[in-house]
């Protein structure tokens, strides 16, 4: 059920490949609301990662809806509160969703706050003073600012995730999203990754986490969903 708290509602999402052969979704619904901490579990290939990617329409799910702040993403075009029908904007969606992905996806050829600063720069017109100062505070909310000028080919895994959650923080998103942020990293370093999630847990940051730490699940989460066969089989 839609509360008004909820942020996104998923419903009946199905995503299909090879004309139907492939069910990588087979009729999901889920509701996401303010505050949640949702974690994803399930083996692979259970559509897990399919889900997390439709939110954003990093994949473009075959059937169903999305409602993110209560318009419908998955059409082209919608009626704004006027009755106007209004073009959707992608990409403007996607700024209000931070995505963390398995591998860190950091330019080699910049520095870690020359990193945090491209989007706000780019994307939402933030001055370069404004963009420095939010990296640096970013950088100290995930205790990486003693690394402001290093390159990422000096940084450990962990490091770089670090840097890349931040890096989504700088755009101020309304939600969190993370593929198995950990599932690249060697096993002393996915505790530092977790620790600086469970801070954005505790300071109320809505988020959807896909992975296969369950210690973590059970310690952060507010709602587990398990999925199998592209279904959610538990929640």
């Amino acid at each position: 059920m839609a509360t008004s708290d909820s942020l996104i509602q998923v419903k009946n999402l199905k995503k299909h490949y090879h004309r139907g052969a492939i069910k990588a979704l087979d009729g999901v619904t889920a509701d996401i609301n303010k505050g949640d901490v949702m974690v994803v579990i399930g083996p692979s290939g259970s559509g897990k990662s399919t889900f997390l990617r439709s939110l954003n329409l990093l994949e473009e799910p075959t059937d169903g809806e999305i409602i993110f702040n209560g318009v419908d993403i998955t059409t082209k075009k919608y009626k704004d509160a006027s009755g106007k029908t209004v073009k959707l904007d992608i990409d403007g969606l996607r700024q209000k969703m931070g995505m963390v992905f398995q591998h860190f996806n950091l330019f080699p050829h910049m520095n870690v706050t020359q990193n945090l600063m491209l989007a706000p720069v780019e994307l939402k017109k933030a001055t370069k003073e404004e963009a420095k100062e939010r990296a640096i505070h970013m950088l100290k909310k995930v205790g990486m600012d003693d690394k402001a000028e290093a390159y990422p080919e000096q940084l450990s895994g962990g490091q770089k995730q670090r840097v890349a959650i931040a890096r989504a923080l700088c755009m101020t998103p309304d939600i969190m999203l993370f593929d198995e942020p950990t599932s690249a990293l060697d096993p002393e370093m996915v505790g530092e990754v977790l620790q600086v999630m469970k801070q954005l847990a505790a300071d109320g940051m809505t988020m959807v986490i896909v992975t296969h730490e369950m210690g973590f699940a059970r310690e952060v989460a507010d709602r587990v969903l398990f999925m199998d066969g592209g279904y959610i089989v538990e929640e």
